[in-house]
């Protein structure tokens, strides 16, 4: 049994003999570099398969916990290549999709920029790690302090990346693998920011527990089951609506790819077929996708024709997705069209794609991949429109894509009394990929956020409709033609995650850098105290 033992710590325990690194005690469990290395990398592959279409949940909380033990006694230079692996291994998963639309390159580059975040992240986590506990030695410095600023340097990553560059990348974050897990509810009490928060603190502690081997094996078993509880004991948010709005939601199975080969028109004819069946129905507004025509109806006759004739036969107003060139610019559009009047509302999506819709410093980028970068002809310009229709007397707001992921714009929705949200896509460039259902996922989380039905509706899927708790109201098969007619309830509730907004997530990533750097301060300024003592004795 003690040769057992023995074998053991010279595995987790390589430091125990006092060895420091810039003056301070190495944790006696810190992983060698090699194995901490693959445990990064497994973690990241852990991490993914909680996200669709993986779907167990927990195994990402899992990967966040092996993600961290790797981090524990590494150097900053140590935790930037232990986050460089584990970003890696996570994002080149996660995002393989990108293949699908043009090629390896953007996958590879992509899923490097965000590893390099990653890789940030995991040096200042591994900072914290190795000075928070000297700064603050008491048990409460340990297993309550050093979460929390472990936690809040997590949120500060996945937000910074969320935003910079070029409008930045939200995919990825840790609470949208939990939107139809047990955790979901939170996100109406504090977002996604603040539940990627919460999940990450509720795993960086039961590891300190983990890790504290010193402390009386209850008292460990005391202090993990009270930080447990302490997430699972919030009760779901008390959703309140008021009445419903009956909504046609089209996915016509159009030929709508960047490289599908099609006439002109065939994209609004393919969705015009998916609505004639529905002539008769008794509806509030019928909506279609992103790109729903490939005709503008402002600017091409014969389309407009079609529009007034649709929804004269609907009696009731449609909104569509559509390419529009106005002032000499071209725009990503959603608009409203009202029969006998035309067009009388419009959104020009605010967060086109970077390297998708429009090319940023193209002359800059252009020599690295110019082939790839020619294929971009035409750069869409932001939107400063409202992102909220009113539609038959029906604030809805209205998300292109990958707006639904801006959390900003999710907070202009409700600034602008949206009581439904249309989250209309494209997914025909990714095919039977993981993006769509993970376009769905963060449609859901916001569903629960806001307290708001969410229209999730595509060219080619997956389209589906999610009530105010989440759950799944209508879907459709992917690459099906085919209609969703459901009463969608009105969302009234101003939630806790609406009310807070982004300030939880500025709050607690400015309490983890600033504990940090208290943190550092007096640890360097004592090691160099030493330093000189050192030099003067010499």
């Amino acid at each position: 049994m003690t040769s057992s033992r023995t074998a053991m710590s010279s595995v987790i325990e390589p430091e125990a003999n006092g060895s420091t690194i810039l003056g301070v005690p190495a944790p006696r469990w810190r992983l060698p570099g090699p194995l901490s290395a693959l445990t990064a990398a497994a973690a990241g592959v852990m991490m993914d398969w909680g996200f669709p279409d993986g779907d167990i949940w927990p195994l990402t909380l899992v990967g966040v916990g092996l993600f961290l033990w790797a981090l524990v006694g590494r150097t900053f230079g140590g935790g930037l290549l232990i986050g460089l692996i584990g970003g890696l291994a996570f994002y080149l998963i996660h995002i393989e999709w990108a293949t699908t639309y043009l090629g390896p390159l953007p996958w590879v580059a992509l899923s490097t920029l965000q590893a390099l975040f990653v890789a940030v992240g995991g040096g200042l986590i591994a900072l914290a790690y190795r000075f928070v506990p000297r700064a603050w030695p008491g048990t409460f410095g340990r297993l309550v302090l050093l979460p929390v600023i472990v936690a809040g340097l997590w949120t500060a990553r996945e937000a910074i990346s969320s935003v910079w560059p070029y409008g930045g990348f939200a995919w990825g974050r840790v609470a949208l693998s939990q939107t139809e897990g047990f955790f979901a509810p939170l996100l109406a009490w504090f977002g996604i920011s603040g539940l990627s928060f919460l999940l990450v603190l509720m795993v960086a502690v039961l590891l300190q527990c983990l890790l504290e081997y010193s402390l009386p094996r209850v008292t460990r078993a005391l202090v993990a089951a009270t930080a447990v509880v302490a997430v699972l004991a919030i009760p779901a948010f008390p959703v309140e609506t008021s009445g419903s709005t009956r909504i046609a939601a089209i996915q016509g199975n159009a030929k709508a790819g960047y490289f599908d080969q099609r006439q002109p028109g065939d994209i609004l004819n393919a969705h015009v077929s998916a609505t004639l069946p529905l002539v008769g129905e008794d509806v509030d507004m019928v909506v279609w996708p992103e790109n729903g025509t490939d005709l503008d109806p402002m600017t091409v006759p014969a389309a407009a024709k079609v529009f007034d004739y649709l929804t004269g036969a609907m009696n009731a107003p449609l909104v569509a997705g559509t390419i529009t060139h106005r002032d000499d610019k071209w725009f990503n559009t959603s608009f409203v069209w009202e029969h006998g009047v035309g067009a009388t509302q419009l959104y020009d999506k605010k967060h086109p794609v970077p390297f998708g819709e429009y090319v940023p410093d193209r002359a800059f980028w252009r020599p690295f991949a110019p082939e790839l970068i020619d294929l971009i002809a035409r750069d869409y310009t932001p939107g400063t429109l409202p992102n909220v229709f009113d539609v038959n007397g029906i604030r809805a707001g209205v998300a292109i894509c990958f707006d639904i992921a801006d959390d900003q714009l999710i907070q202009e929705m409700m600034q602008g009394d949206a009581q439904v949200i249309l989250a209309q896509t494209n997914n025909a460039d990714f095919g039977h990929t993981d993006e769509s259902v993970q376009q769905l996922a963060i449609a859901r989380s916001r569903a629960i956020e806001t307290g708001r039905s969410v229209v999730n509706i595509s060219t080619v899927g997956t389209s589906a409709i999610i009530a105010p708790d989440g759950s799944t109201l209508a879907q459709l098969e992917w690459f099906t033609a085919g209609a969703m007619v459901e009463d969608v309830p009105l969302g009234t509730s101003t939630t806790g995650a609406t009310l807070i907004g982004r300030q939880l997530e500025w709050l607690v990533s400015g309490l983890a850098l600033g504990g940090l750097a208290i943190a550092l301060f007096p640890r360097g300024k004592k090691i160099r105290h030493q330093g000189t003592a050192r030099n003067q004795l010499s």
